[in-house]
């Protein structure tokens, strides 16, 4: 698979994509001080299940912040959610919580989509539910084709609903300029038809008044966001996510045509430009607190193992390669670690944090009702277990092993403070 190698020029990106960034201090003399940590929050499972808080969350959030509604701690929320704008899941998490959280503390899974500033003059389309083509404007896209928009230029594409297709006589095809790339954001709502569509794009080099074609191969840039199989919502057991919707596109691509759906970047955790993002963000919430300590540890609190833990764990791989770069005295970047394309690095002048600790909740895909996770990291996950990651992540049984397992999002952030040697009330 094409990897997008991102370097030093990644950090100038990284920054100038988030709104109202603050500036980021590179000369500034820090103090050092115990109150150098920030905390990412996974949302589903750990948060809220569907549309109901997890208790434990709202009694959290209050110990979080003092009587004047201000954070303690820089607090980031990581998801890989995506059908929606950063402002919508602030005001939502707003009301679950009862804490006010702005945009600038909301990452979602197509976030990072923002520095891939190659593909935003393309025509794309864009596959999921919700504001697609709003979400995909604001990312900095400029031509933007919807599934419904495709659809409509060829009407005939559609077929699988009986109810949906043409009753009389055929509707003329209005057709479109051809499609540069696609943009999956997440699961949709009718699966069958955007399976059927992005298929027939990707058959006729974006232009579905083509005959299919699996000489034309490789096939045009496909960007896919969130990766996660499963997520935990109001059901007793998990439903299916983004990522079971990948696995049919990528089954039926190579049933079709005998190769590998290739991607051009796989964004959202666990891959490691989004923990990269997500540090820049826990940066600057840290300078708006006024911090003058740079954020040393960060803790990585989540119910899935696949996306969660093993997302926390490879960053804090790439974070250990990163020091042992900078101690060796080689300078440069740090190297890359990541899996599944878009990885990103910075540049050895910015300070990265030490480390990052992964914590897996038991409220979401994780339960303590499943086999217990072994403390011996060799016998965690086998090869003989099923491996619920993306097909382009190697397997890792290490990086499921989690720093902390704690029954739910309060334990876990009184776990952190006692570590840190902070009181938390």
């Amino acid at each position: 698979m094409q990897r997008i190698r991102c370097f030093k020029s990644v950090w100038q990106l990284l920054k100038s994509s988030c709104e109202g960034a603050a500036r980021c201090s590179r000369s500034r003399n820090y103090s050092q001080g115990p109150g150098s940590f920030g905390l990412l929050f996974d949302i589903d499972g750990v948060l809220v299940r569907g549309r109901a808080p997890i208790p434990a969350a709202k009694q959290c959030f209050r110990n979080l912040v003092d009587r004047n509604g201000k954070y303690k701690v820089p607090v980031v929320f990581v998801t890989n959610a995506g059908n929606c704008m950063r402002q919508t899941k602030a005001e939502h998490l707003s009301h679950l919580l009862e804490v006010e959280v702005s945009p600038d503390q909301v990452m979602l899974s197509h976030s990072p989509l923002r520095m891939l500033t190659q593909f935003h003059k393309m025509r794309v389309l864009v596959s999921g539910q919700g504001p697609v083509e709003e979400v995909a404007h604001n990312l900095g896209f400029e031509d933007v084709v919807t599934i419904d928009m495709l659809r409509e230029a060829y009407p005939v594409l559609d077929v699988v609903d009986h109810n949906r297709r043409p009753k009389d006589s055929i509707p003329t095809t209005k057709g479109l300029p051809p499609i540069d790339a696609v943009i999956l954001f997440g699961e949709p709502i009718r699966w069958e038809t955007n399976l059927q569509l992005i298929v027939d794009v990707l058959l006729t080099r974006g232009n579905p008044d083509n005959s299919w074609s699996s000489t034309q191969y490789p096939h045009i840039p496909v960007l896919a966001c969130n990766m996660d199989l499963l997520w935990m919502a109001e059901a007793k057991n998990p439903r299916f996510g983004h990522g079971m919707f990948l696995v049919c596109l990528e089954s039926l691509y190579k049933k079709v045509t005998g190769y590998e759906l290739k991607y051009e970047a796989l964004i959202g955790k666990p891959s490691v430009v989004t923990y990269n993002y997500a540090e820049l963000l826990i940066r600057q919430q840290a300078e708006r607190l006024g911090w003058k300590t740079p954020v040393k540890r960060l803790y990585a609190i989540g119910d899935n193992p696949m996306a969660d833990i093993y997302g926390a764990n490879l960053y804090n791989r790439y974070l250990q390669a990163a020091r042992h770069t900078k101690m060796s005295g080689r300078g440069g970047v740090a190297p890359s670690v990541g899996l599944g394309a878009a990885s990103a690095t910075y540049g050895a002048e910015q300070e990265l944090p030490e480390g990052c600790s992964s914590m897996l909740v038991c409220t979401g895909v994780y339960s303590r009702d499943q086999q217990e996770l072994s403390s011996d990291t060799t016998q965690t996950v086998t090869k003989q277990q099923i491996f619920h990651g993306h097909r382009d992540f190697h397997f890792d049984p290490s990086l499921l092993q989690p720093s902390f397992i704690v029954q739910d999002v309060k334990e876990a952030v009184e776990t952190v403070f006692q570590q840190e040697g902070w009181p938390l009330e």
